[in-house]
């Protein structure tokens, strides 16, 4: 009998590095899609010395980013998928302009930093971080937060404003809005009917409109060249003083400086943020040392479950490739998100 030959495996590169291990692939990540999906040929690496190697023949790439030089050298690619939400990482002349498809794990994301912008919202209303410092120096301080007009604040009633509106901000808001928060968004392209838990859309142009009337900013948008440095001094005047403005979505986002001089002043009660320009943020950062400022070590997305939910995710995603369907998480390059 003629014998065929044997369909090529298709070569799935994971390439995850970093100094916390909690972002790179766990073997068992590579060796459970081994099993499930026996078409593949898969590598794991963990760094991205010689990457171009592995490249050089492969069609699928997880990974948290990619050079311009090492998307060169891949010349078989077909689909990238971003381990992280954010994809400005990837977004360089070459790659928008080929066929090559980007997804990004959003919704693997979404929830839990979700969950953390609640909490930080929480602490910062009910004045945990000045809680915190009273017990550290074993003072009772309930007569000094009231008499210094620092007392703990109710969040239902308050109006949170939404600067971006994927899976972290509609996650945000569904727990706002059962909070009894009133719920205001600021995105590209507004809906006319937004869900239940938005009680108002604004376009992108009326960013100030939404800061004068918000008692909590929350910034969650893509980093792009529209939205770098969107914080900045005008901005943050347009604010009421007694708001305040939490970060969970990239450091760029806002003017540093601007916001340093901002708290200092108290044009603003107070801010909360994960993320920031240089990470890990520098020990003589003036951040540190501003009291109305509570920091998170970008730890939002931190979770034990998280290769469990980035497994989910890419393996539908990996058999909806074989079979030709649409992708999850699909990015629009041109527009970068």
């Amino acid at each position: 009998m003629p014998r065929f030959p044997e369909t090529p495996r298709k070569k799935l590169l994971i390439a995850t590095h970093h100094r916390l291990d909690l972002w790179i692939a766990p073997e068992w990540f590579g060796e459970k899609l081994q099993k499930e999906f026996p078409q593949l040929e898969i590598t794991r690496v963990t760094s991205y010395e010689g990457i171009e190697r592995d490249l050089a023949d492969a069609e699928i790439l997880f990974s948290q980013s990619l050079w311009p030089e090492q998307f060169a050298a891949a010349r078989k690619l077909r689909w990238i998928h971003s381990s992280a939400a954010a994809v400005h990482q990837f977004i360089f002349p070459e790659l928008v302009k080929s066929d090559v498809i980007l997804t990004n794990a959003r919704e693997v994301h979404g929830p839990g930093v979700a969950e953390h912008v609640m909490a930080l919202i929480l602490a910062v209303a009910k004045r945990i971080p000045e809680s915190v410092r009273f017990q550290q120096k074993r003072v009772w301080g309930q007569e000094i937060l009231w008499n210094g007009g620092a007392c703990p604040l109710d969040i239902a009633g308050a109006t949170l404003g939404l600067v971006g509106f994927g899976s972290i901000g509609r996650s945000v808001a569904r727990h706002a809005y059962a909070m009894g928060m009133r719920v205001v968004v600021v995105r590209e392209h507004p809906e006319q009917n937004p869900p239940e838990s938005v009680q108002q859309e604004l376009p992108s142009s009326r960013l100030g409109d939404l800061l004068a009337q918000a008692d909590y900013v929350v910034l969650s948008p893509p980093l792009t060249p529209a939205t770098h440095g969107m914080i900045g001094r005008e901005q943050l005047a347009r604010m009421k003083s007694s708001a305040f403005l939490v970060n969970v979505g990239r450091g760029p986002l806002i003017d540093e400086t601007a916001l340093i001089e901002a708290l200092r002043e108290r044009k603003i009660a107070g801010a909360a943020l994960d993320v920031f320009d240089k990470e890990p943020l520098p020990a003589d950062s003036p951040l540190w040392d501003l009291e109305n400022l509570l920091i998170t070590p970008h730890t939002a997305g931190m979770d034990q479950r998280l290769w469990e939910r980035h497994y989910s995710l890419f393996s539908e995603n990996l058999r909806r490739y074989f079979k030709g369907e649409p992708l999850l998480g699909l990015v629009d390059k041109q527009q970068g998100y």
